[in-house]
């Protein structure tokens, strides 16, 4: 291996590790901003392929940190599905995530509403999907939104 070679990929590991240390990262994210340092792209996805045999990265470990954090700030499945997906890291599941914080989407979803709306009460059509809307911006399915309000209106 030539010596700017040898060079090249401590750098590159240097600036994954670096990455890492501060938080999770999926591959995708990594290969992105490793690369974006003017790194070649392929030389920047073989260490990343060395850090995942020593694992040093992992996108599941990845899934699971950011799936917990987006729960505990009252994120909805899809949403976070979403997310993960466009981090390349959406084929791992992540519903543990939210038993652990809340027990279920439900539970979260009534947190969420709970901590905007208290008690105050729904009084119009207009009110009632204004706050669906905020819940399916959320990233909560319609079918927890629909049977949230049922059970508002017992």
């Amino acid at each position: 291996m030539p010596k700017d070679d040898t060079k090249n990929y401590k750098a590159i590991k240097e600036a994954c590790l670096r990455y890492l240390m501060r938080r999770e990262h999926s591959q995708q994210e990594l290969v992105q901003k490793v690369s974006a340092k003017g790194f070649v792209k392929q030389d920047v996805e073989q260490v990343i392929g060395e850090l995942i045999e020593q694992g040093l990265q992992s996108d599941a470990r990845f899934a699971e940190s950011y799936a917990r954090s987006r729960v505990h700030k009252g994120f909805g499945p899809l949403r976070i599905q979403a997310e993960l997906q466009q981090r390349g890291a959406g084929k791992y599941p992540f519903d543990m995530a939210v038993e652990d914080i809340a027990g279920s989407w439900q539970e979260l979803l009534e947190q969420v509403y709970s901590k905007k709306y208290g008690n105050k009460p729904i009084l119009d059509l207009r009110e009632k999907l204004k706050r669906c809307h905020f819940l399916q911006q959320r990233g909560f399915p319609n079918e927890l939104v629909q049977h949230l309000f049922k059970k508002l209106s017992l």
